[in-house]
């Protein structure tokens, strides 16, 4: 299923207009898209990945479409739930 993701992105990136604001929105997008992956990888629908951290399907589905800003918490019930680890880092440009 990744990789029907990845061939997905990279037609959509194709589209200039999409590609500019998918590079000045690149950590908000990159942190969705990891999400998304992890979550196909494992198998997990929008409804149960909500199930497992005790949300609704709606808050993934806003999360993932990126209208929704999600707090540190929201994504280490994500993480959790999915048996991860958030690391969040401040790097020079």
């Amino acid at each position: 299923m990744t990789t029907n993701y990845q061939q997905f992105k990279k037609k959509l990136l194709k589209d200039k207009k999409i590609k500019k604001a998918y590079d000045e929105l690149g950590t908000e997008f990159s942190l969705i898209e990891t999400v998304i992956e992890k979550r196909l990888e494992k198998g997990l629908s929008q409804q149960k990945l909500a199930q497992m951290i005790g949300t609704k399907q709606s808050a993934i589905s806003r999360f993932e479409a990126s209208g929704y800003n999600p707090t540190i918490a929201f994504l280490q019930k994500i993480a959790f739930a999915m048996g991860l680890n958030v690391k969040i880092s401040l790097i020079e440009k």
